[in-house]
């Protein structure tokens, strides 16, 4: 049986300013704001949250579903997709849509514009947890919000544990309906800003947010990530990289890690340090999916980072 993963595919085009928004943005103008920048380079990357989760847990040899609404401008990702052998069988296409994409500029000081259209992900209502037949596992990644809703219900009615990731998400959901999430939920993965978002929304503290689930795992960026499960607190430390080139699609590296291990059944502390060693491979490469590990160079990995052997299948 799979992991299913419900979330978006996207287009991510980044632009990068050479220069620096500060002297080109006029602060007592900002009511009358009409600014454009320059942006000699530019890059087109496959992105979104189903994808890029999906990327990592098949270089770790797991064979994950993608479950995803796309435009009709799909066909390179599609492509991409098939070069990797990431199966399509529940890649929805909305026609007359564009497939989700983000368009960011990045100037000098890595500040970022970013514009971001849904397009077809605003459909993925559209597909049901039903139709992937048997799955072990699941996550619900930010997604179009009514699909989100649907598929959180149709996780827990099948049985099916799935994890919670409300991400970039988090602002379409109040309070309540988060908490809605919570008790469906399984599990919940949080970076450390959303974990603040969630406690202001809901009123509740981490530890508190804990009890009502199996697992609550937050990411602290170069501070490692937390787990709270069972009672325990797992502090996992950060694994250091060998570069650090570019964030984009790290968290979703590491919710890869996570996944593979509960998958197999290991100590949360296992999973955690899988989760941190994949996060340190992706932010040493440009883009979500262009990193390319082979199962041996993550064990060794592993290895050197925790001094303990993992065997990935």
């Amino acid at each position: 049986m799979s992991t299913l993963i419900c979330g978006s595919l996207a287009y991510d085009t980044i632009m990068v300013f050479q220069d620096h928004f500060k002297h080109h943005i006029l602060p007592e103008k900002i009511h009358i704001l009409n600014v454009a920048f320059l942006v000699p380079e530019m890059r087109r990357e496959f992105g979104g949250t189903a994808g890029n989760i999906a990327y990592n847990l098949n270089l770790l040899g797991s064979k994950p579903l993608i479950m995803a609404t796309v435009g009709d401008d799909f066909a390179a990702y599609a492509g991409w997709l098939e070069q990797n052998q990431l199966s399509m069988s529940h890649v929805r296409r909305i026609k007359g849509s564009y497939t989700a994409q983000a368009f960011i500029t990045t100037d000098l000081d890595d500040n970022q514009i970013t514009a971001f259209h849904p397009g077809a992900m605003n459909h993925s209502h559209q597909n049901s947890v039903s139709d992937a037949g048997q799955v072990k596992l699941g996550i619900i990644a930010p997604d179009g919000r009514d699909g989100m809703f649907n598929h959180a219900r149709e996780f827990h009615a099948a049985g099916v544990p799935f994890v919670f990731d409300p991400g970039q998400g988090m602002p379409m959901f109040s309070g309540d309906e988060l908490l809605q999430f919570v008790e469906l939920a399984n599990y919940v993965a949080l970076n450390d800003y959303e974990a603040q978002l969630m406690q202001d929304k809901t009123g509740l503290s981490l530890e508190e947010l804990a009890t009502r689930v199996e697992a609550l795992v937050v990411t602290l960026g170069p501070l490692g990530s937390i787990i709270y499960a069972q009672g325990q607190r797992y502090e996992i430390p950060c694994v250091v990289a060998t570069e650090l080139l570019d964030p984009t699609g790290c968290g979703d590296a590491y919710r890869a890690g996570l996944l593979h291990g509960m998958a197999q059944g290991w100590d949360w502390e296992t999973c955690g340090r899988l989760a941190s060693v994949m996060g340190s491979i992706k932010i040493a490469s440009r883009g979500g999916q262009n990193h390319k590990p082979t199962r041996t160079e993550i064990e060794s990995r592993y290895r050197a980072a925790f001094g303990a052997e993992i065997a990935l299948s």
